[in-house]
């Protein structure tokens, strides 16, 4: 794995010595038992498997080259499942002593496929084997301390295999190559596993069950432990290279490149991003979603021209299929086709790619240009979408009530700071203090503007990170390289020397609170994201009167094209500027009518409505008054002085509505000499609705 920051002087730890595999001679080894083996019964039964194994292994080469099946049973007539294992593993005791005492390390499968009684067990039993029983012992209580409750079962397995395997009892000489090269033990175990189930011996469970499945779980367990002690050790300073968030999972940026493209492709995509890593000419986030643009090129290319084997082969042509192809395909795991935006980062990100390698004077890549402005998709501008008061307060009940105070506290954080998900998740100890009056304020680390930023918080908000910030000094974790700030940071939202996901403070809490809160759609998703906390910030500053700088300020933007957006979501301040405007047509003295004036002076117009009509008002003209129908809405297709509620007029138009009802009337008296009664009775009503709004304007 590549290191996430610069790596702290740490003095090597010195390669074991190659011990020739030959057996300990049997005075050897009957002067150390009986130094060590205090019980009678003891030495003289481990000077009984001794002489056994040197007779069926007299070369102790031999054992180690023999295969694996033949070297997991050191007795005849075992039993699967009966403890101690049916005698399976009587020479692991000898095997120990070889290993810690003499210096001959045991090779990984075998101390994989084996149980045996760990040495830290022994050594507190007999002594003898080297290993400092009370570092053991510190070790296990300051993995406790980091919040593992079973830190004594989470550290015996590998440490001992290690140390078994290097040869060397030495707990202050592992390093970080010695977790990796464990690491690739255990995959390698593990596939074995799924095709021959060698340790099946040693299950109790009373029936066997499927490779898969005992594969499966002898993995999970094995990285866990592993993990556990990739945390101690880098709490300890003993490795410099932090533990990655999930245990199963290494890092990407192990992956930057295709496995499966062409080695030239391959070469000049691990170079170029691997630049912007180490140059930091990007964020961490950005160079992942580059090395995810590009790979959706490299893909296209496996489908459509396999027999490319260089990015020099593309051309215009090409790269006008690449974009019809885009288009056709769908996200993964939901099936809907890409969005318009993530098509759009894919574009930008790949043009960006072949604009700067061209400049650059790279081989292997396109000298000419492939994708222009016009290429990229274009994207609606939607406005952004702020929790209403109504939902929040039933959201934010449900928060208080979740249960893991992690994830409480970066909910609530967010709800009073309008700080974006990765921001609050890398908050560090020293982010809480207060204004000379005693109000909050939070330090917001380094996010996507390249800035930190000091922002007023709610004390709501204070009150539920100190705990974590007081557990956090508490444990005194090691500082972690934090990239985007350039500096070593104890972060807040860590557990068992991890830092916490975005998914787990944010993604999973809300999809708990929502269900709680009963804001789910159909499907049962939630309708919330952490993002609307941020919006709903902007908007109740702008709401409140607050400047364009102290939105900029707050939320962090760079400049304020997105922070003057939050003005327009004002609804009174626009629905006030559209009854001023109303007012300089119509004049201080004219009066409205009709079944739209109440929802007009009572503002009950929806914000997109009146953006239209604001600008629009002189087209919604019509005989008798005006139509407040939007175009969205369509044509109106009823008579409009009698029912629409989308009918508006005014005292201007009380000659003409006087006319018209001089018409009606005269209709009436037609039908009337006619013996129609029923266009008496539509004239009628017609007559009485115009009587009306005349009143209305008296």
């Amino acid at each position: 794995m590549t290191a996430a920051g610069p790596a702290r002087h740490l003095t090597a730890a010195p390669e074991p010595v190659v011990v020739p595999r030959v057996h300990a001679d049997r005075a050897t080894y009957q002067e150390w038992v009986d130094q060590h083996c205090t019980s009678y019964a003891s030495r003289w039964d481990r000077m009984k498997n001794y002489d056994r194994f040197v007779e069926q292994w007299p070369v102790l080469q031999d054992w180690f080259d023999a295969p694996l099946r033949h070297r997991l049973l050191d007795k005849e007539n075992c039993v699967r499942g009966q403890h101690p294992h049916g005698g399976a593993s009587v020479i692991m005791p000898y095997l120990t002593y070889m290993s810690l005492v003499r210096g001959v390390g045991l090779d990984y499968p075998v101390l994989l496929a084996r149980t045996f009684t760990s040495p830290f067990k022994l050594q507190a039993r007999h002594g003898g084997l080297g290993v400092d029983a009370g570092l053991f012992d510190r070790h296990v209580a300051r993995l406790t301390e980091l919040g593992y409750a079973t830190a004594r079962a989470q550290l015996v397995w590998p440490l001992g295999r290690m140390l078994l395997h290097r040869g060397d009892p030495n707990l202050t000489a592992l390093g970080v190559d010695d977790l990796d090269e464990l690491r690739v033990a255990i995959d390698a175990f593990t596939a074995r596993l799924r095709l021959d189930p060698v340790r099946e011996f040693y299950s109790r469970a009373p029936v066997e069950r499927p490779p898969v499945e005992v594969a499966d779980g002898y993995l999970r367990s094995a990285i866990a432990r592993l993990h556990a002690v990739h945390v101690l050790l880098f709490d300890l300073g003993q490795v410099d290279r932090p533990p990655t968030g999930r245990v199963t999972a290494g890092s990407w940026v192990d992956r930057l490149a295709p496995p499966e493209a062409p080695p030239k492709i391959r070469a000049v995509i691990e170079r170029y991003l691997r630049l912007h890593l180490d140059a930091n000419l990007d964020r961490p986030q950005t160079v992942r979603h580059a090395r995810d643009a590009l790979r959706r090129l490299v893909t296209w290319m496996g489908e459509a021209h396999p027999e490319m084997a260089s990015l020099a082969d593309l051309d215009r042509e090409h790269a006008e299929q690449f974009l019809r192809w885009l288009g056709t395909q769908s996200n993964q795991q939901t099936g809907a086709p890409l969005s318009i935006s993530f098509r759009r980062t894919v574009v930008t990100l790949i043009t960006r790619f072949v604009t700067e390698t061209a400049a650059w004077g790279w081989d292997d890549v396109p000298a000419r240009v492939l994708f222009t402005r016009g290429d990229i998709p274009k994207i609606p501008k939607p406005l952004p979408r702020f929790i209403p008061d109504h939902e929040l307060a039933k959201l934010m009940t449900a928060v208080e009530q979740l249960p893991n105070r992690y994830q409480r506290a970066a909910l609530i954080v967010a709800r009073w700071s309008g700080a974006r998900r990765d921001e609050i998740r890398r908050l560090a100890v020293d982010c809480l203090d207060t204004y000379p009056d005693g109000h909050p304020r939070l330090r917001i680390p380094v996010g996507k503007g390249y800035a930190e930023r000091m922002i007023p918080l709610h004390p709501q908000a204070a009150d539920a990170l100190q705990p974590l910030i007081d557990e956090a000094r508490r444990q005194g974790g090691r500082r972690r390289y934090d990239p985007s700030a350039g500096r070593e940071v104890q972060h807040i939202f860590v557990v068992r020397g991890k830092l916490l996901s975005k998914s787990l403070l944010f993604d999973m809490a809300l999809a708990e609170a929502c269900t709680a809160a009963g804001l789910v759609d159909s499907a049962g998703k939630a309708t919330i994201t952490a993002h609307r906390f941020r919006h709903t910030i902007g908007t109740q500053l702008a709401e409140g009167g607050a400047r364009i700088q102290t939105i900029m300020a707050v939320l962090g933007h760079a400049t304020p094209n997105m922070s003057i957006i939050y003005s327009t979501l004002s609804d009174p301040t626009v629905k006030q500027q559209y009854q001023d405007a109303l007012d300089r047509h119509l004049g201080p003295d004219i009066a409205l009518a009709g079944p739209a004036a109440d929802a007009l002076r009572e503002h009950r117009l929806d914000p997109e409505a009146v953006s239209w009509l604001q600008t629009n008002f002189l087209k919604t003209e019509l005989e008798l008054g005006h139509c407040l129908r939007t175009p969205a809405e369509g044509p109106c297709e009823c008579d409009l002085v009698l029912s629409c509620s989308k009918f508006l007029t005014t005292s201007d138009y009380a000659p003409r509505l006087r006319a018209r009802l001089d018409m009606e009337q005269q209709l009436i008296d037609d039908a009337t000499t006619r013996n129609w009664p029923r266009e008496i009775e539509r004239h009628e009503a017609t007559k009485r609705r115009l009587e009306q709004l005349l009143h209305d304007l008296a």
